[in-house]
């Protein structure tokens, strides 16, 4: 069991930056975020594997949102700049336990999820 632990939420004005925390107690295939704002499904955001050679994002954060891993500390990062009112959502942080052939922009790609941290963007 792999236990994930969401910080760097925040309120903040549309335009300015956020970073994201998540530390893991134990080493999985890929990390991913993920964010669900009230009555939507949840929604891939950005993913990364540990050894670094994959990295993926969502359309809608691509050039604005950075993912990168601490392998030291065992926690992946989400770096949110340009922040937009639709960013608003809680944050989801998500580790998968091997590669199994399952996108990592897919929920069903993960194993472990950790409780959310919630972000407000305002206008």
């Amino acid at each position: 069991q792999v236990q994930l632990v969401e910080s760097g939420g925040g309120l903040v004005q549309a335009g300015e930056s956020l970073r994201l925390s998540c530390s893991a107690s134990g080493r999985t295939y890929g990390m991913g975020w993920f964010r669900q704002a009230p009555g939507k499904e949840r929604e891939f955001v950005a993913a990364i594997s540990w050894s670094g050679y994959l990295t993926l994002y969502a359309d809608s954060v691509k050039g604005r949102f950075t993912i990168s891993t601490d392998s030291a500390e065992n926690t992946v990062y989400l770096q949110m700049d340009s922040l937009k009112p639709e960013d608003t959502a809680v944050y989801h942080c998500s580790a998968a336990r091997t590669a199994r052939g399952i996108s990592l922009r897919a929920v069903q790609g993960y194993d472990y999820w950790g409780q959310g941290t919630q972000v407000t963007v305002s206008s």
